[in-house]
């Protein structure tokens, strides 16, 4: 099974040697299932063909808005719609969950509230789960025939499953404690310190980063498994 990673931004340079660029952190949690993968990096105006070049789609994190002006955005929205209209799979995380939100009638703003940086805990069906997190900009109008799974006080939609075969994640099921004290190190700049100093003292907490992997690798399969039918 070919999964297509839409790659949407770049790690800091400071981390590509211990952690690997945004794609090779989902390789690395995804790694077992039998997964080959291909990325384009659509950041840098790489794209696909369309969606028949892949059996299912993820697209990755990034430093960038949904909704700022850059010219490869348009065109993976289109990309995004094109995905859904063929009902292949298609997972999304913190950029990725918003700019298929965007492309699919939703609404992305910078969010008044702040930041969200480090271990956070959801809500997910009743269940506590922790995971790591990176944003200010969240989902706050969602798109047609959505289904929130998943959120807590700060972002109420951070899980998303819109239609049947697309799930999208606000927070980053990639990211171990190295790439958070990296991002922590490297690009905090922005955040306010006490969200940092908040971050660095749970860098040694556990998260339950391992549900949220299976989550993708259930979705995945069970699509396409679908989809073969």
């Amino acid at each position: 099974m070919k999964i297509g990673i839409l790659q949407t931004g770049h790690a800091p340079d400071e981390l590509l040697a211990t952690e690997g660029d945004y794609d090779a952190m989902f390789r690395s949690l995804l790694a077992g299932e039998g997964f080959e993968f291909q990325t384009f990096n659509v950041v840098d105006g790489v794209f696909p063909d369309g969606p028949e070049a892949a059996d299912a789609w993820l697209i990755t994190g990034s430093k960038h808005g949904a909704y700022e002006d850059h010219p490869w955005i348009p065109p993976l929205e289109e990309l995004i719609r094109a995905i859904n209209a063929t009902s292949k799979p298609l997972i999304g995380v913190c950029f990725g969950h918003q700019i298929i939100a965007q492309a699919l009638g939703g609404t992305v703003e910078k969010f008044a509230g702040g930041w969200a940086v480090g271990r956070q805990t959801y809500d997910m069906g009743g269940k506590k789960l922790a995971v790591n997190a990176w944003h200010q900009d969240q989902v706050v109008a969602l798109p047609p025939k959505t289904k929130v799974l998943a959120g807590n006080a700060h972002c109420e939609n951070a899980v998303l499953m819109i239609g049947e075969t697309i799930l999208t994640i606000q927070p980053h099921p990639e990211f171990g404690a190295g790439v958070v004290a990296g991002l922590i190190a490297h690009r905090g700049g922005a955040v306010p310190p006490e969200h940092l100093d908040q971050a660095k003292a749970a860098l040694d907490s556990q998260t339950d980063r391992g549900i949220f992997r299976d989550m993708m690798v259930a979705h995945l399969k069970r699509q396409t498994a679908e989809a073969t039918a």
